[in-house]
């Protein structure tokens, strides 16, 4: 009797997933076997060309999204990327790169929608007369400054149209790209109109490395967060994801953070939502399979014994004995460190409507 043998996984250098893996609305799903044809061997050969970064270029029928989660503090945001070349192992935002029948897996960090028109609808939807100023972050649900943007420029669109319009925002990244606007930014924050969070879950190279294959080394990062106090912008630091046996060193992230000037901080535990959670034991499996047992295991006892658990009340946080260790964890380091003791709240009131057909308003 025939038996079919499951050619093992093997991680692609510098990508996060291992798989192109199925989306929930796919109704097949694949999986590699020797089929007595020279499977195997043909795997042991010359290794396979590097995925290739593909931009799909996408006109987008609005720009700001309206915040309705009660967990999330700010009101509204702009995105101007779907997928992230990051390839960050953990991104909540994987499964919506199944709304486009693509894989949350190596589709997400290789096929990259670039919103070309959004700077274009942020101005029109803050131009309208009934458009009231509200908290806007830049860059929620994936990277605003992942690698395209070198070329693209669509966030450095979204900020010159904001710094025109005198709108206070915030934005969040992994890249020292955010560098480059420096000179939009600190005049800007100079007037509590613009702050910035960069995010480390940890120090260590190694595990950032293939956690967060294309991101920034963590020492960058610390390095932007240097630039940007020097320049006189509010900057903050998030240690998220805090993920069990992996990101162990929450401490000495946030004590180099407050050195290098980041004078906030925030955390959120593992999320896993729909295919985020296989693609992470695939990760697990390839990169720690020493440990992958006891890390599901502490990720589950948060979840309530689930791989996942959405109810606004733990779904950042978790639940649980090991979630209110990190908790505490966070409190104490925040509170001998100093961080979040002073917070300024963005100016909305300097506020103007950008003119739609580019021209300043005399008024």
């Amino acid at each position: 009797m025939a038996t079919e043998t499951t050619i093992p996984l093997t991680a692609l250098k510098g990508r996060g997933a291992a798989t192109r893996i199925a989306h929930r609305f796919s109704k097949d799903a694949r999986d590699a076997f020797d089929d007595g044809w020279g499977t195997l061997q043909a795997d042991d050969g010359e290794p396979a060309a590097p995925l290739q970064t593909e931009v799909i270029f996408e006109d987008a029928k609005s720009a700001i999204v309206q915040q309705q989660s009660p967990d999330i503090y700010f009101e509204q945001s702009v995105n101007p990327y779907r997928g992230c070349e990051h390839g960050c192992i953990y991104c909540f935002a994987r499964p919506t790169h199944s709304y486009l029948n693509l894989s949350p897996g190596l589709d997400f960090e290789t096929k990259i929608i670039a919103k070309r028109n959004i700077a274009q609808l942020l101005r029109a939807e803050l131009a309208r007369p009934r458009y009231v100023p509200q908290g806007l972050v830049i860059g929620v649900a994936t990277d605003c400054y992942q690698p395209v943007e070198r070329e693209l420029r669509l966030t450095r669109g979204l900020i010159e149209v904001l710094h025109e319009a005198r709108h206070a925002f915030s934005l969040i990244t992994k890249s020292s790209g955010v560098e480059r606007d420096l000179d939009l930014i600190a005049p800007m924050a100079a007037q509590q109109l613009a702050a910035v969070y960069v995010t480390i879950t940890t120090l260590d190279q190694r595990i950032a490395r293939t956690l967060e294959p294309r991101a920034a080394s963590p020492q960058r990062r610390l390095r932007t967060i240097r630039t940007l106090a020097e320049a006189g912008v509010p900057v903050g630091v998030s240690v998220a994801p805090q993920i069990p046996f992996v990101t162990d060193d929450m401490e000495q992230v946030l004590a180099a953070a407050w050195d290098a000037g980041a004078r906030s901080a925030f955390y959120t535990v593992l999320r896993l939502p729909w295919e985020v959670a296989p693609l992470f034991r695939e990760w697990l499996a390839l990169h720690l399979p020493d440990r992958a047992e006891r890390v599901m295991a502490r990720v589950q006892e948060m979840r309530g014994g689930k791989d996942y658990d959405s109810d606004f009340a733990t779904r950042m946080k978790g639940s649980g004995i090991w979630a209110e260790l990190i908790g505490q964890r966070f409190e104490k380091a925040c509170a001998r460190l100093g961080f979040n003791r002073v917070r300024e709240a963005a100016d909305l009131g300097l506020f103007r409507r950008p003119a739609l057909d580019g021209q300043t308003s005399l008024f």
